[in-house]
């Protein structure tokens, strides 16, 4: 666990980004105890100087930001945040970082540089003290083992919509649920994890490839049926805007950032609970912030079921915490009983 003042180390191999960098996480209050140029020198100064937090740049020399997670996870684990460009080839490879074990990304700012990443400063600093606090000792990857015989003879609930928010920590979590939901419950899915603009594609192309349901980046007049799900594209409001015998019509809107973040969970939700009648089950998952609060509380108040993620599973227990705490989440449970309680929700027997 973190202390008061993370100490973290900082790996990109520009000098001018790792200065500013370095400047921003002393400036709020984190100490950095070394700099590296390479993926090497990061390996090297994780073990030296066993810091609370490393920020890694994605492209680096000798040893890239991916081979240097893989090291640190295997030798001396510690919660790293990404730094990527806005690039394509970027963003593969930064899910492939959090494969590796890094618990999160921050995309680097492109043109001027020094202007923007001054701009973006509160949000890194807040995003590197979330990460510091994160125990990746104790988080599991192994997906538990669930027996599928009984899944295809359950009675699920007709039409049932699954809404989906998370944040820091959230990518792995969310293709972990998705990839263990049966596709005889036939959900209707909506993901909002806060992710920019450029990754979200890839983001859905990836649950995809390792759930049962049909998953897609959401574009403007979008519909969706049974076995589908689409994520909430970076920089644009997802928004429930019609729905008729189990087939959602969604908008996309750029209406200023609600909880500091576009796209927000709670517009979604909000959405939804004004134009859906079918069955709903909402669930907020790790993030910093309190997006998705308001969003549950609109859900409960229409008869849908509501599951947060628990503490000791949440990289940031913030979202879910701030859920929990409008009295309207009706379960709390790990990531890995999160798909069995998403199921379970959505029995027959299990109405209210």
């Amino acid at each position: 666990m973190a202390t008061a003042t993370p100490r973290a180390v900082v790996a990109d191999d520009s000098h001018f980004m790792r200065s500013v960098i370095s400047d921003i996480l002393e400036e709020s209050g984190i100490t950095v105890v070394a700099q590296a140029r390479n993926g090497v020198e990061a390996v090297d100064a994780v073990k030296e100087h066993d810091p609370d937090v490393v920020t890694m740049d994605v492209e680096m020399p000798e040893m890239n930001g991916i081979e240097a997670v893989e090291q640190i996870m295997k030798r001396h684990p510690t919660p790293v945040l990404m730094l990527s460009a806005h690039t394509d080839e970027n963003a593969d490879v930064t899910f492939q970082a959090l494969d590796a074990g890094a618990v999160d990304f921050f995309t680097k700012p492109g043109g001027e540089v020094s202007m923007e990443m001054s701009r973006l400063k509160d949000q890194l600093a807040e995003m590197v003290h979330s990460v510091a606090a994160v125990d990746v000792g104790g988080q599991t990857s192994q997906v538990p083992q669930r027996s599928t015989e009984t899944q295809a003879s359950r009675q699920f609930v007709d039409n049932p919509t699954l809404l989906i928010g998370s944040s820091t920590g959230g990518p792995k979590m969310v293709e972990r649920v998705l990839s263990e939901l049966p596709a005889a419950a036939e959900f209707r899915i909506l993901i909002v994890q806060h992710m920019p603009e450029g990754f979200t594609n890839r983001f859905a192309t990836r649950i995809d490839s390792r759930s049962e349901y049909t998953v897609r980046e959401a574009t403007d007049g979008d519909r969706i049926g049974s076995g589908e799900a689409l994520v909430a594209p970076g920089g644009k409001h997802l928004v429930v805007s019609n729905y008729h015998s189990g087939r959602m019509r969604v908008k996309l809107t750029e209406d200023p950032p609600v909880n500091s973040v576009r796209p927000a969970v709670d517009v979604t939700m909000a959405s939804a609970a004004n134009v859906i009648t079918d069955p709903m089950i909402g669930v907020i998952l790790t993030g910093m912030g309190q997006d998705g609060a308001a969003g549950i509380t609109e859900l409960k108040a229409v008869g849908a079921k509501t599951i947060a993620q628990d503490e000791n599973t949440s990289a940031v227990f913030g979202m879910p915490k701030r859920a929990v705490e409008t009295g309207d989440v009706d379960t709390v449970l790990p990531i890995d009983d999160i798909p069995d309680g998403i199921t379970q929700a959505a029995l027959r027997g299990d109405e209210h």
